[in-house]
């Protein structure tokens, strides 16, 4: 398709970015510590480190893998905790040592943990002490050969550290009990790494950074191979989109939005590290009240997030006291961004919410809309600089602007395929290579694009992805339960939900009783937030379930309330 969008690019945007700048993420951490060395890059509980304190402790971490684990180039680590300081030092450490990084779901059921590290063949986790639990359910079964258990409060300073584990372990008690043999601490990691020097590793954009896992319509998680070019090229892509806005050095950018997200990780992490900013990072976002005491503290100048995330903060009175004098850029993504909420944003802030549209198979963005938007357009953007996008219907044929068909993509930032599954990587790309995205776009004569429906059958809850074979799978395994169907359902507060539709074997079994099943197998966002029994779904000549009918069905309900 012709690049029709580059008409309607702000001023100062290339249409091509450069890809040669950096080798890998290793270079331009090296780049940003020399120019911002003094400057604070991450903080947290009001704990801040300086990019010249993240290059030796990361540095430290390094050393620790390389010479005191002797692991060689590739090994997968994995990383399993909320938005603390121990991430980007274990992350940035990992990656300057030439391994790959597999980003955990803290919240991960044990059923789900032992599937990623055992499909990455992780060998080393740096994991939070409040997790360890399910770990250790799971360890024996795994290809894990070094832990790392880290504290909320590690790297706060003797006492404050001391005060925050106090409260967490005996006051709140949300470190259930575990025990891993032979775990060692991350303080006791980078003393270890301390003995020795950083051994330099060549590195470049072929190289995997991450393997970043995403579900996938067999309802089995797959790691989109991310690679050191894939990562330098999103964030040169994006750095061009926010450059006219922002100085190099003087900018704040809160991350509520977790760093294991591809989202936060690229956008918030790397992006604004390449120049200079200040990383505040949210641990627990959910505690509104406390997210918003955090906001007080800082003349925050962009923030990231989802639409969810928006408008539990515009609903508390306490967010328009604060001061958003030198906001600069509101940027949603990973669902979409309602009007309602975009409109009390600009009015709460004076600033426009941005909607911006990636996946985690692009690394992750492939469109945004310009970050001066006079109005909320109902688009997801212009695709970045150095990307081709292309309109198709169901036969691979390329559709003229104004009609609807499946968009695909084509750009450095998209992933050359999964982990150890050529057959899913080669149903995810179109003969020509362009990513097949699974949702169904119409772009019009700007550029502009327009999401309309959704070709998967995934379920969209505050920016995660749920795909309902998995939820099925779970349902399934219930002794009470003969067919099962999950779709997703709109929701106020999430955007979609969970619902499911259960034929029951056992007449006794009830909503709450199978809900409790689904919360011992699944993380929290896919639970079904409701049970419908039935006593036949809705299926095709040849038996297969059909989810749209009953999609269909909930959607006719909602237009009649």
């Amino acid at each position: 398709m012709e690049k029709i969008w580059l008409q309607s690019y702000p001023a100062g945007i290339p249409a091509e970015i450069d890809l040669n700048e950096f080798r890998s993420i290793g270079d331009l951490f090296e780049r940003s510590v020399r120019s911002f060395g003094g400057r604070t890059a991450y903080i947290c509980m009001d704990k801040g480190i300086s990019y010249s304190e993240l290059d030796s402790l990361s540095a430290r971490f390094a050393a620790f893998l390389q010479s005191e684990l002797r692991l060689p180039k590739g090994t997968r680590v994995a990383l399993m905790m909320p938005n603390v300081l121990q991430y980007p030092i274990a992350m940035f450490g990992a990656l300057r040592a030439g391994y790959t990084v597999v980003n955990v779901n803290p919240l991960y059921t044990a059923r789900e943990l032992e599937h990623q590290l055992r499909d990455s063949g992780a060998e080393v986790i740096v994991i939070l002490e409040n997790f360890a639990h399910t770990l250790q359910i799971v360890l024996p079964n795994l290809p894990l050969k070094h832990v790392v258990v880290t504290s909320l409060g590690e790297m706060l300073g003797t006492v404050k550290g001391a005060l925050v584990n106090l409260v967490v372990r005996r006051v709140k008690k949300l470190v259930p009990a575990w025990e891993l043999a032979g775990a060692i601490s991350f303080s006791n990691a980078l003393k270890r790494g301390s003995r020795h020097a950083l051994q330099a590793v060549e590195i470049d954009h072929d190289d995997i950074a991450y393997l970043q896992y995403t579900g996938g319509t067999t309802g089995v998680a797959k790691g989109a191979i991310l690679s050191h070019g894939n990562i330098i090229a999103n964030l040169q892509q994006a750095h061009a989109w926010i450059r006219p806005f922002l100085r190099d050095g003087e900018e704040v950018i809160i991350t509520a939005l977790p760093l294991y997200h591809i989202f936060s990780l690229t956008a918030n992490c790397l992006t604004f590290f390449k120049i200079g900013a200040s990383n505040v990072l949210i641990t627990n976002p959910r505690d509104i009240p406390g997210f918003i005491k955090e906001l007080g503290k800082y003349r925050f100048t962009a923030i990231t997030g989802v639409n969810t995330l928006f408008n539990a903060l515009l609903n508390n009175p306490e967010f328009a006291k604060l001061d958003f004098s030198a906001l600069q850029i509101s940027l949603g993504g990973g669902m979409a961004v309602q009007q309602a909420v975009a409109e009390k944003w600009r009015k709460a802030t004076g600033k426009p919410l941005v909607e911006a549209y990636g996946l985690t198979e692009t690394s992750p963005a492939v469109t945004i809309n310009p970050l001066d938007l006079p109005e909320f357009n109902h688009a997801i953007g212009l695709p970045v600089s150095s990307t081709e996008i292309s309109i198709r219907d169901d036969d691979g044929v390329e559709q003229p602007v104004g009609s609807r068909g499946e968009l695909c993509v084509r750009g450095p930032q998209v992933t050359r395929g999964y982990w150890n599954r050529p057959e899913d990587t080669k149903r995810a790309f179109t003969h020509d290579g362009y990513l097949r995205t699974g949702d169904i776009a119409v772009i019009d004569e700007r550029g502009f694009i327009r999401l309309v429906d959704r070709k998967k059958d995934m379920i969209l809850v505050s920016g995660f992805n749920v795909y309902p074979n998995e939820v099925e799978d779970v349902i399934a395994s219930h002794p009470g339960v003969m067919e099962v169907a999950a779709v997703g359902v709109p929701d106020e507060r999430s955007g979609e939900a969970v619902k499911a539709f259960v034929v029951r074997k056992d007449p006794g079994l009830t909503e709450e009783a199978l809900i409790a099943y689904c919360r011992k197998n699944l993380t929290g966002y896919k639970v079904p937030h409701k049970v419908e029994f039935r006593d036949a779904l809705p299926k095709t000549n040849v038996g297969k379930i059909l989810r749209r009918a009953l999609r269909d069905e909930e959607q006719s309900a909602v237009a009649l309330e």
